[in-house]
């Protein structure tokens, strides 16, 4: 395997590598390498929904642990992230949710992110995706995400749907519509039952181009950088060092913690921090690492009667059902339904969102439940603490360290308290109060409001969101500008999770396919799609 010059190298296999890998290479003169530090997602934990907790903890999982929180009794907290093809988009729970139309008008008002609003990026949810319910102005067809409805959905699902409409909530039976307030069945990015990641979506349908290179088991060390311009990566495959050379541009698609890391290792990021660990500063970057937040969620947990739960699948029956015809309770995403609220009125948007689970999901699904269950997360998505990570070394096996400072903003822990307390009030609601026998977690003791908020403190863990530590921005401390190119190297742009200013409020695996969809026409020098006509903004009163 001899070195060679590409157009463009591409650091990362996932969701938003997958996507640029495809439409770079839709030019047949344009040369492109993807280069991927895991395996192949060639594995049935990753196709099987309902597996995908079985993915944690394996090769293919980054596996990273934060340091001790502060705010979260000194905990360390396991942070699960894809490495394979793929990336997060072959290890997550397939939510389909695009946030609300504030997180992006707020990037481009506040942040000075032009071309990034709203109205900007709506077009590109719609060309990434087919929609199975038909087009629409808020959906697409003929795209290359597949997004669906799941194909089974508990009776303990359904119970929630309509106790939280008969505690108050409306119905919204689509979160990426007009209104994302309410409760609703999640959509999924599956295909007949299976999941259908980015890797499926996008790398798949192009690794037959003869311009596409891709290259697993391939860690990216060091960005080269010759005369203020990234020229080239360097990565080690299988033991053997080599370098890729560019005529063009390096893309990093890492995601929010290895993208940072990896400026850092090349010399571009805080001054003081790199000369520290021993890194030749090439660019000082105090943005590089900082501005790490996620969105924390807490599990409110009961004892069902008069039903059964998802582990209740882990049989030949349910097997059989899934590898014959991809039906039965292993197509559920396990977060089958779910609600978006706003735990004060004044609010401009929610802040908190509901993940529901006909299951006990407890430690991430790593442990064994203690009964047959059912779960309430509450999940912050309004997030005003912010954290940060850095080098351990320079070796670049080691992972970085990584201090969320989780609910260090005090309006964070009180917006999961009142979180909880909605859990509980829908869980006593008639629909799905005859289901529940008892409540696991926090319990029947805890009910004051500071034992509530020692519970958050005690049991908050991460729902796999982390952004914001290649911040874009018009402003001098922004480490990427609005067309995502690092300041201060030419040739070298950051393409993931990592560049967006403030998380959205939802899951962020639609957002970043839709960055990644905006930025290729960037990178290839295509005028945007124009933006979505604001009758289509107004409709149903769109917030």
């Amino acid at each position: 395997m001899g070195d060679r010059t590409y157009d463009y190298v591409i650091v990362g296999a996932g969701s938003a590598g997958c996507v640029l890998a495809n439409r770079l290479t839709e030019d047949p003169d344009t040369s492109v390498l993807v280069l991927e530090a895991g395996p192949s997602d060639d594995c049935d934990e990753v196709r099987i929904p309902a597996a995908f907790y079985r993915l944690f903890k394996t090769q293919r999982d980054w596996a990273y642990q934060t340091e001790e929180c502060k705010q979260l009794q000194g905990r360390r907290l396991f942070w699960p992230r894809g490495r394979m093809l793929g990336g997060c988009s072959s290890i997550n729970a397939m939510i389909y949710i695009r946030g609300n139309r504030l997180d992006y008008d707020t990037w481009r008002d506040d942040h000075g992110c032009t071309g990034w609003g709203y109205a900007d990026l709506l077009p590109y949810f719609r060309r990434a995706e087919d929609q199975a319910r038909g087009p629409s102005p808020y959906h697409g067809t003929g795209g290359p995400l597949r997004v669906e409805d799941l194909r089974a959905v508990h009776e303990l699902s359904r119970a929630f749907l309509a106790a939280a409409v008969d505690w108050g909530m409306p119905p919204n039976d689509d979160f990426n519509g007009a209104e994302q307030d309410g409760v609703g069945q999640y959509q999924v990015t599956q295909r007949r039952g299976r999941r259908w990641s980015a890797a499926d979506a996008y790398l798949r349908p192009a690794t037959g181009r003869a311009n596409l290179t891709v290259r697993i088991d391939a860690l990216v060390t060091r960005v080269v950088v010759e005369g203020g311009r990234a020229t080239g990566v360097t990565y080690r495959h299988r033991g053997v060092e080599h370098t890729a050379r560019v005529d063009a541009e390096v893309i990093l698609a890492g995601g929010a913690i290895n993208s940072p890391q990896l400026l850092m290792l090349s010399g571009i990021g805080p001054a003081a921090h790199l000369r520290e660990v021993g890194v030749d500063v090439v660019v000082d970057s105090p943005g590089v690492g900082a501005n790490l937040h996620d969105h924390p969620a807490v599990p409110v947990l009961w004892f069902t009667q008069g039903t059964d739960d998802l582990y209740s699948a882990e049989n030949p029956l349910g097997m059989m059902q899934w590898f014959v015809a991809r039906r039965g309770k292993f197509t559920s995403n396990v977060a089958e339904t779910g609600a978006f609220l706003r735990t004060r009125d004044d609010l401009p948007a929610p802040d908190v969102q509901l993940h529901v689970a006909p299951a006990m999901f407890v430690n991430h699904g790593l442990t064994e439940p203690p009964g047959v269950g059912f779960t309430i997360g509450p999940t912050l998505v309004s997030v005003a603490s912010r954290g940060g990570l850095r080098l351990r070394s320079t070796d670049p096996r080691l992972p970085p360290v990584i201090e969320p400072n989780y609910l260090e903003a005090t309006e964070d822990l009180d917006a999961l308290v009142a979180g909880i307390a909605v859990a509980r009030e829908i869980g006593d609601r008639p629909p799905l109060r005859r289901f529940l026998r008892s409540e696991y977690l926090p319990g029947r003791q805890v009910r004051d409001t500071e034992s509530v908020r020692e519970y958050v403190r005690s049991s908050a863990e991460t729902l796999y969101h982390p952004v914001g530590t290649c911040a874009m921005g018009s402003g001098a401390g922004a480490v990427v500008d609005p067309e995502l190119r690092v300041r201060g190297v030419a040739g070298l742009r950051v393409v993931d999770a990592s560049v967006m200013p403030t998380v959205p409020r939802g899951n962020t695996n639609a957002p970043t396919i839709a960055l990644a969809e905006r930025a290729s026409d960037l990178i290839r020098g295509r005028v945007p799609l124009a933006a979505a006509p604001p009758a289509v903004l107004t409709d149903g009163g769109v917030r």
